[in-house]
């Protein structure tokens, strides 16, 4: 099992990035390209601008640059419409092995006294003042920025800033820092001109062309004292924050080719991927995670072995029913463990979307793996999500009915409608209210109406439906055949210690499970909020089986714990154990929030913690769901090897 998750850790690795399906683009210099299927115009496209200071991303045309009004956008998938990806073309086009220097794309012009420019020099600067960022994209790459860091390492970031804020006092902020020039107070700097070098790879022994392997961007600003016709001379184009009058920006790039033998194109996503951080410590948090599951493995070994054995074996060796009366522990019980919970229809319910919601979770990890789902296909990884968990609603539906059944209970409609409706009703509701606010601050991730009804559509006219097919054969299905019958009258159960009381082996429950995740979270969580593009998926994977695995182990202790302690109600503490890592995540987020993120405003804040909200909840039925049918199966295993009369 570990050499199969280890096999699939490095193939994740070494295919990642070739995409099944993604066809390489081959490019000729002008007037070459009779060869058939090969292309001389490069286009560059751009798409929204986020920053890490605010969670609202804006679209290009937002903040007035140039732009190419008559083009048609390419088409987006559900994933980049629900992430507020917008790819638009741009008016910056160049051919093929052919240089420019200093071309002029256009030339803004703002008049102070003008509301409606005025408006728009105003979002500019806050776009500046909250370090906006570009993100271009060049034959479906990614165009970086790339600059030194310490160490004399390079960091690779897939956008460059709009401009920067130079303060009051003079103290430089963000990437004004680059730049020893840009040092006049309480201003602006824009960032109006960019280098951009393309390097391209000659394909030898297929067909003629070549593929552009690495689209690398150096943002600068320029005076240029004829805005008309820009030189790129001049120092650099700032902006006094208290400025009036007439203030003209000329827009302008330079290209440069440069070969580049050493990259294929299968491998040309590595020099972005290997300047973010931190492979060696993924390796250490996975051997964390194992020590805690081999630690875990060791004690719910030696339960099953050494105590339960010698349990089951002398309590089969039990002649008389008054030696089984002097008997004490789980064995007590087991006219009780099956007795149904008490709101068995909420438990079978949140056990339904569990299901769905794991099932999810694994074969889209699985696709992600074997490189279906890499950054080079954007928006696959959410789009293959949510159309998983549409379709996934018979296993739902199934699971949620047949518990229900075991657990005696008879309004089968109204399980049936809360499986559908109730825990996506919940994350709908709060993405609705997120939506709200995001189209209130004209943000790009504001879905379109379109989109929403076209969610609600799968929701209701696939989702539901498939639901209740689920649920019909769950239903039908014959009730769950328990080892053991239950008593007509509940066992009373004793004054339990403090360790055995619900609440603390609840808490403690999600602290081993939690400590196995929370460094592949940091990631996590910074590819959401930080922008950076998140690969490790055969990492992911391994700590998805860890995480499994943990929450499996932890639960199954204390259950055994409990048991022993002749409390018999484990139905709802298993559920609520493993879920309870949920709590850790989110408490784990909100130390996030305020030690690694600069996120300013109110409407940021309301966004960064609804959508929190979702994923603690999603998380709450994921790792409660398992908790749940790992003590599920621990109970029938323990319970079918005992001699009952």
């Amino acid at each position: 099992m570990l050499l199969w998750l280890l096999g699939a850790a490095l193939l994740a690795r070494a295919a990642g990035f070739y995409l099944p399906g993604l066809a390489p683009v081959s490019f000729c210099e002008p007037g070459k390209d009779q060869v058939p299927d090969c292309k001389s115009t490069i286009e560059l496209f751009v798409n929204r601008l986020d920053s890490v200071e605010s969670v609202l991303p804006y679209e290009y045309t937002a903040f007035d640059f140039c732009s190419e009004k008559t083009l048609k956008r390419p088409s987006e998938n559900l994933g980049q419409v629900l992430f507020g990806e917008r790819i638009e073309p741009s008016p910056y086009k160049f051919e093929f092995k052919k240089p420019a220097v200093c071309q002029k794309v256009c030339t803004r012009t703002y008049d102070a006294s003008n509301p409606t420019d005025k408006a728009k020099l105003d979002f500019l600067k806050k776009g500046m003042l909250l370090n906006y960022q570009h993100h271009w994209i060049v034959d479906n790459m990614p165009v970086t920025w790339c600059y030194d860091v310490e160490d004399g390492q390079k960091f690779c970031n897939p956008g460059f800033p709009i401009g920067c804020y130079v303060t009051e006092a003079g103290r430089p902020k963000d990437a004004c820092v680059v730049n020893s020039n840009f040092n006049e107070k309480d201003a602006f700097y824009i960032f109006n001109h960019v280098d951009i070098t393309i390097h391209y790879h000659i394909v030898e022994h297929e067909q003629l062309g070549a593929r552009l392997v690495a689209a690398k961007i150096e943002p600068k600003s320029y005076e240029n004292p004829n805005d008309d016709s820009p030189d790129c001379s001049g120092g650099p184009k700032f902006l006094k924050n208290k400025y009036t009058g007439v203030f003209k920006i000329p827009y302008t790039y330079s290209v440069n080719f440069v070969e580049d033998k050493n990259i294929r194109w299968a491998s040309r996503w590595d020099y972005i991927l290997e300047s973010m951080p931190h492979t060696n410590i993924q390796w250490f948090s996975i051997m964390n995670s194992l020590v805690i599951v081999l630690f875990l493995s060791g004690m719910v070994a030696m339960i099953m072995l050494r105590t339960l054995h010698k349990d089951i074996a002398r309590y089969n060796q039990m002649d008389s029913v008054e030696d089984a009366q002097e008997e004490f522990g789980w064995k007590l019980v087991h006219g009780d463990v099956f007795r149904p919970p008490r709101k068995g229809m909420l438990l079978s319910v949140f056990l339904g979307s569990g299901t769905q919601i794991f099932i999810m979770t694994f074969v889209t990890l699985f696709f992600a793996c074997l490189g279906f789902l890499s950054p080079a296909n954007r928006g696959a990884l959410m789009t293959c999500a949510v159309v998983l968990w549409v379709l996934l609603g018979t296993p739902a539906g199934f699971v949620a009915a047949r518990l229900y059944k075991s657990f005696g209970g008879e309004k089968w409609k109204t399980n049936v409608l809360l499986t559908a409706l109730l825990c996506p009703g919940v994350v709908f509701a709060d993405f609705f209210v997120m939506n709200l606010i995001l189209w209130g601050e004209g943000s790009s991730a504001a879905m379109p109406f379109g989109t929403l009804v076209a969610i609600l559509a799968l929701w209701f006219c696939i989702s539901v439906p498939l639901t209740f097919i689920g649920a019909y054969f769950g239903f039908k299905k014959a009730g769950i055949e328990h080892p053991v019958r239950t008593n007509q009258i509940p066992r009373q159960i004793p004054e339990q210690s403090f360790y055995t009381k619900p609440l603390p082996g609840i808490v403690m429950g999600g602290i081993l499970p939690f400590g196995c995740i929370f460094i592949q979270l940091f990631f996590i969580l910074n590819s959401i909020w930080s922008h950076q593009m998140y690969y490790m998926f055969g990492f992911l994977f391994l700590v998805f089986i860890i995480l499994v695995i943990t929450c499996s182990e932890a639960t199954i202790l204390l259950c055994y714990f409990h048991l022993c302690a002749e409390d018999y109600h484990w139905q709802w503490r298993s559920f609520l154990t493993s879920g309870f890592t949920a709590v850790y995540f989110l408490v784990y987020a909100i130390h996030y929030f305020f030690s690694k993120l600069q996120i300013t405003g109110l409407a940021s804040t309301i966004l960064y913690f609804g959508y929190t909200m979702i994923m603690a909840l999603i998380f709450f039925l994921f790792t409660g769901t398992i908790g749940f049918f790992a003590c599920f199966w621990f109970v029938t295993k323990i319970y079918s090897v005992v001699k009952v009369d």
